[in-house]
């Protein structure tokens, strides 16, 4: 009750951004965190799920509301990859439709107010719930990394070793530039993975923190719950738009850098 009575706007936003934390290895060697990996794997398996229900029993002729549906969603997610990829990889459109569909039900854990996850986890001893994964920026920068290996997988199997790294070495400016080529490109490559990933983060990061500032700033009584509910549906509408278009702005951002990989100077 003592720490009830001590909670502040403050320490109250501050205790929903804290991540739930497990230590491995000797000295704390590794951190990690368990709220973003458990939600990540669910979204994940959810995920998996509904697609199986959409294809446990499927007919050629009417489909079912579901099964219509979902193909609808896979025919859109096929059709931008096909638009944008323009190598020869059948494993363009399986990716893209993994990381919009899993990113966007990452993101939808926010339309769950943080307390309804949190407050029961509580109650079960779990001091702390993160409960959307891609406002922790371990989770974006680990799906862009996963991106930044395809890209460079793309770009071998395409040129090979050796034409890569002449490329690498020589373009935009030629041979007699190659140290400047060599920052170039080292630059380019890497900043593609950390804006694709800072991007995604720091859209859902902030939008977390607008969600429990509004719900903070309604304070007590009557009017003030009224008013944070209020501002709280508006910006929950406006995220309507934000979380489904974050989704699909990481999906076509990888499936551009992986058309580039395969490109020639």
């Amino acid at each position: 009750m003592a720490g009830e009575a001590e909670l502040t706007p403050t320490s109250y936003i501050q205790h929903h951004l804290h991540n739930l934390t497990a230590q491995v290895g000797e000295g704390g060697f590794m951190t990690l965190h368990v709220d973003t990996l458990v939600s990540s794997v669910l979204m994940g398996l959810l995920m998996v799920f509904l697609f199986w229900l959409a294809t446990r029993k499927p007919t050629a002729g009417v489909p079912g509301k579901w099964q219509a549906f979902v193909e609808i969603c896979l025919e859109f997610v096929d059709r931008q990859a096909r638009d944008t990829y323009h190598g020869t990889s059948k494993l363009v459109t399986p990716i893209a439709i993994t990381l919009f569909f899993w990113i966007l039900l990452m993101n939808m854990l926010k339309f769950i107010p943080a307390d309804f996850i949190a407050k029961p986890l509580e109650w079960l001893g779990v001091p702390y719930w993160k409960p959307v994964p891609t406002a922790d920026v371990n989770a974006t920068l680990g799906m862009s990394l996963s991106v930044f290996f395809l890209m460079l997988f793309f770009a071998l199997r395409a040129k090979g070793l050796g034409h890569f790294t002449a490329e690498f070495l020589t373009a935009p400016f030629g041979k007699w530039m190659m140290p400047f080529n060599l920052i170039l490109n080292t630059v380019e490559w890497l900043s593609k993975p950390i804006s694709l990933a800072m991007r995604l983060f720091g859209n859902m990061f902030g939008g977390e923190i607008v969600f429990l500032l509004i719900w903070v700033l309604g304070g007590a009584g009557i009017l003030g719950m009224l008013g944070g509910a209020v501002f709280g549906l508006g910006w929950m509408l406006f995220h309507l738009l934000v979380i489904p278009l974050q989704a699909f702005i990481f999906m076509m951002l990888s499936i551009v850098y992986l058309s580039l990989s395969e490109d020639s100077h």
